[in-house]
């Protein structure tokens, strides 16, 4: 089972054609708000170029702080977790690997590392997604194939009661499915049917449906949209956490895929919820791009901005702890000296001591 399936992931089988065969054949018009988003993203891909022109040093900051946020937010989703302190460690690379969460979060990083350095050149094909998989996996067990038994997304309840919440692709037909999925994303590309990011979105979420592997579907299927986001030539996902943005927006998350997988398997699903959810993660991380990328002075303030910022977003109580893995690469003696300056200068309040302390942040 999918370890993101503890909270409720919502999936399904392949159904008579894939949401981007549907979506080609029958869409008239782009509903209002994905017509508007993707005016806007196309205005913040036009400035782009102009940000990742500024200074080499505030990017690597930049970049840095993305893959640590990527692979730490995009294993926790699904309840791989690591200790409060030790993800920059994990994720550069830097001693030895003490548990099996461990290994999957490198193996994220692993696999964002390929994704970064070669970007639009890599396919989405059938090895590149296996491939894919065999980091997010670390390469143990069924890493790197399709799942052989069949595995229903389930809710179990406290009176013992357990209730199909989607049924899966059949093991027997899953690889049938993937190769659909991968023959109609190539006929996007060459047909221009629809908009890229529309497209992607709608690969998305039937992959999300189809739920090839027993386990990392979820960690795959946002590896997918950052490469399809590249061969779009949106490519802030190198410096803003994607996987972030998705994790501070979890319950949305599952509720447009679960609202979106609706009728999936009879082609009667709505696809909007999610796509529209997916638009606005990548809106929200151009915001984001632009705002650091402008507030960004020094690489001895970059610690202090990201401190700042997840203060900001608190926007209310906090412990030292909760502070400590918003903003993962950070150490904790960083932590607090920010909290302590913002304390003074009364922009925030700390009570108590400890992990648990907790604490209060405004707007600045």
């Amino acid at each position: 089972m999918e370890r993101g399936n503890r909270g409720g992931n919502i999936c399904g089988t392949i159904g008579g054609m894939t949401t981007r065969e549907r979506m080609a054949r029958g869409l008239e018009s782009i509903p209002t708000a994905a017509a508007w988003a993707l005016a806007d993203l196309g205005e913040e891909k036009g400035k782009q170029e102009l940000f990742t022109r500024q200074s080499p040093q505030k990017l690597k900051i930049l970049r840095e702080h993305a893959l640590i946020q990527s692979a730490v937010s995009s294993t926790r989703i699904e309840g791989v977790t690591v200790e409060p302190g030790r993800e920059k460690d994990v994720v550069l690379g830097r001693g030895r690997l003490r548990d099996r969460d461990e290994e999957e979060v490198r193996g994220y990083r692993d696999a964002l590392d390929l994704i970064h350095r070669r970007g639009a050149k890599l396919s989405v094909a059938e090895p590149t997604i296996l491939g894919l998989h065999r980091h997010v996996r670390a390469g143990v067990g069924d890493a790197g194939r399709y799942k052989e038994r069949d595995s229903d997304i389930v809710e179990k309840y406290p009176d013992g009661r357990v209730v199909v919440r989607f049924r899966t692709a059949p093991a027997s037909a899953t690889p049938r499915a993937m190769r659909e999925l991968v023959a109609s994303w190539e006929r996007c590309i060459e047909e221009r049917s629809i908009p890229p990011l529309i497209a992607a979105a709608a690969f998305n979420l039937d992959f999300l449906c189809i739920h090839p592997f027993r386990d990392g579907n979820g960690r795959v299927s946002r590896l997918l949209w950052l490469i399809q986001c590249y061969h779009s030539g949106y490519e802030v996902g190198r410096y803003i956490s994607l996987e972030r943005l998705i994790e501070e927006n979890k319950e949305r998350y599952y509720e447009t895929l679960q609202q979106s997988s609706t009728g999936w398997h009879e082609g009667r699903h709505d696809p909007w919820p999610y796509i529209n959810y997916l638009l606005y993660i990548l809106k929200t991380a151009y915001r984001e791009f632009e705002e650091r990328v402008g507030r960004l002075k020094t690489p001895r303030g970059a610690k202090t901005e990201f401190v700042e910022t997840a203060v900001e977003k608190a926007r209310g109580q906090f412990t030292l702890g909760e502070m400590e893995r918003a903003c993962p690469g950070v150490s904790r003696d960083m932590v607090r000296k920010v909290l302590r300056a913002l304390r003074k200068a009364g922009k925030g309040i700390c009570e108590g001591r400890g992990l648990g302390a907790r604490g209060g942040g405004g707007r600045r």
